[in-house]
Formats: structure tokens, C-alpha cells, sequence
């Protein structure tokens, strides 16, 4: 019989509540068996809203539960490192959500701690597991599109709310951070390389402190490059473009993917500007949440490797540091 990972929450975050949690009690080998909070009272209204077996009122107890395999941690960004090391010395695995710190020498920290515990760290960028984006990426591999030599992603919701920690500067929030990360982690994806150099601007709240809008170009290799606009105060809006030297391919809705419904991907190729060349392909409905589970249950449980290290995640924090630097410095700088 097929051993089931038993996950704990650190907090009741909302994408936990909402988005992770309910996908992974739906996900195959997996189970929710506890969740913490520095308050048991919303502990355990979670716990009794969700189904899930133990509340703990404060996250100590949690990663001191011998039952926990996992953990999944989805504390404010200031927070994802230090509770991701203490989850790893408790002799937990750890998926830990996006961004996984806020530079990359903090992130750098996991690697060690990873090679100290021998579990398994992963930043949940949830989206290289749903079938459009596996989709995207082979359309883009067997040259359907010729070359892809661009990629364009616009990523926008409206949240002015003070008291979100998507308004907070001082524990990792704004733009850059919260939804940037995944236009750069996508292009990536697809690309299969590391951007050379990047520049950046950034538009920041008078009053929070941080970036409202943002826009950035990142160069890769022989020219290839990802241009992106992100915004925690415009319209919501998402879409990605990768265009080739034959056509290009739509991702309509890239990263809050629905789960109750088909996703599609345009794939134009180029004959008309009207869209007389497009071609619709519809992909399954799929829970990228409870996909991106299972993949780090079967990693847990030895029965295939986990496609991202953690030095993915390093990587990915050198290029949002570097695009920071660059909104500093309004010079090109390169992710190190």
C-alpha cells in the first residue's frame, strides 16, 4: 500500500486555506494532518472548517508533531526562510511558497540546510505543473513556433488594502516579490536558461512603501528576452506571449489557472493579423495545487526525483535582486 505523506501547515494564510490545502487533501498520497498558528483559536477554525485533524497555537508544536512529514509554508516572505530551516531541522520536508526569501544570499542558507538534514526543500511555483505550461514548453521545444525568441507577460490585480501583507515593505511585500517571481520563473521554464542581465523600473506607493507597478527586461543568451509589467494596482489581468521566429503561443491564463475548467493556448502562426492563423488547444482541467503535491509526495516518498532544486529558487531570488538593483541604479545589472 502506498505510504501517505502527511503535511502540516505553518499558518492560516489565505492561499493555504483557499487554494493549497483543500488541493491537497484532494491529491493522491497526500493527507493534511495538522495546521499551526500563533493563535489556536484560528487554528482550530481552520482546522474544523477544512477537515483537518490537529490545530496547534503555535508553529513549535507543530514541527514537533512526529506525525508530520511535510510542511508547507506559507508565512509573510520575511518569515520563509527562517521557518523553512526550523521545519528541516525538525526533520520535516519543506515546500515553501514564492518568493522563497527576499535575496538570494538568505535563500542560499536552504542549500546548506538541506545538505545538513537530508530532506527535500522546494519553492511551490505551482505553475510548472500544470499541463498548459508542460504544454507551452513542448510546443516551444519541437519548433512549432520556429526559434521563440521573446516572451511578454502582463500579471496585474487591484489591492489596496493597508493591513495585506502584499502592502507591507517591510516583510516582503509588493509586486516584484508576490507576482513578478513568476514571470520570471516561467520565462526560465520555457527557455531552459538563466537571463544574462536585466533592467528595471519600479513605480512605489507613497504611502506603503512598495512597488505598485513595475516593468523589467531580462536579455538571455544569443538575444532571447522576457518583458514584463506586474502590478498590485492596475486591472486584474494576466496573460503570457511567447513569440517565435513562426508564430507564438497564447497562455490565456497563466497563472491562476481555473480549476474547474479547461485552459487553453492560442498557437498563431502568424499568417494573419486578424487570428485567421490561430489554433485553439483546449488542455484537461487540472488542480496545479494538488498536481504540484503529488509530484513532492513522490519525491518524499523515493518514487521520482523532484524536477526543481532548490538552487532553482536561488537563482530565480539572483534575478529579483538584480532587477532591484537595477530600479536603484537605472543601469543593467546582472543576477549573481
Amino acid at each position: 500500500m502506498e505510504q501517505t505523506v502527511k503535511w502540516g501547515v505553518l499558518s492560516t494564510a489565505d492561499i493555504g486555506i483557499k487554494l493549497v490545502i483543500p488541493a491537497t487533501q484532494r491529491a493522491t498520497g497526500c493527507a493534511v494532518a495538522a495546521i499551526g498558528s500563533r493563535d489556536l483559536v484560528r487554528a482550530r477554525a481552520a482546522a474544523d472548517a477544512l477537515g483537518i485533524p490537529r490545530a496547534y497555537g503555535s508553529y513549535e508544536e507543530l514541527l514537533a508533531d512526529p506525525e508530520i512529514d511535510a510542511i508547507y509554508n506559507p508565512l509573510p516572505n520575511h518569515l520563509h526562510v527562517e521557518w523553512t530551516i526550523r521545519a528541516l531541522e525538525a526533520g520535516k520536508h519543506v515546500l515553501c511558497e514564492k518568493p522563497i526569501a527576499l535575496n538570494a544570499p538568505d535563500a542560499a542558507r536552504l542549500i546548506s540546510a538541506r545538505e545538513r538534514t537530508g530532506r527535500l526543500v522546494a519553492e511551490a511555483f505551482m505553475v510548472r505543473f500544470h499541463p498548459q505550461w508542460l504544454r507551452a514548453r513542448a510546443i516551444v521545444r519541437a519548433g512549432t513556433i520556429g526559434e521563440a525568441r521573446a516572451i511578454q507577460t502582463s500579471f496585474a490585480y487591484f489591492n489596496n488594502d493597508p493591513h495585506n501583507v502584499r502592502n507591507m515593505a517591510d516583510i516582503g511585500g509588493g509586486g516584484l516579490y508576490d507576482i513578478g517571481c513568476y514571470a520570471i520563473a516561467t520565462a526560465r521554464f520555457i527557455f531552459g536558461a538563466e537571463p544574462e542581465r536585466v533592467i528595471a523600473s519600479f513605480d512605489r506607493d507613497p504611502q506603503f512603501g512598495t512597488d505598485r507597478m513595475s516593468s523589467a527586461l531580462a536579455e538571455f543568451s544569443d538575444g532571447r528576452q522576457l518583458a514584463f509589467i506586474c502590478s498590485t494596482q492596475l486591472s486584474t489581468y494576466q496573460r503570457v506571449q511567447i513569440l517565435g521566429t513562426r508564430g507564438r503561443v497564447e497562455v490565456e491564463i497563466p497563472f491562476n489557472a481555473p480549476q474547474q475548467s479547461a485552459c487553453r493556448l492560442l498557437i498563431d502562426d502568424g499568417s494573419d493579423l486578424a487570428g485567421g492563423g490561430i489554433r485553439v488547444e483546449a488542455l484537461p482541467v487540472a488542480d496545479q495545487y494538488a498536481l504540484q503535491a503529488e509530484a513532492f509526495a513522490q519525491a518524499v516518498r523515493g518514487q521520482s526525483p523532484w524536477p526543481y532544486a532548490i538552487e532553482d529558487a536561488v537563482s530565480n531570488m539572483q534575478v529579483i535582486d538584480a532587477m532591484f538593483r537595477s530600479g536603484q541604479s537605472g543601469r543593467w545589472e546582472q543576477p549573481v
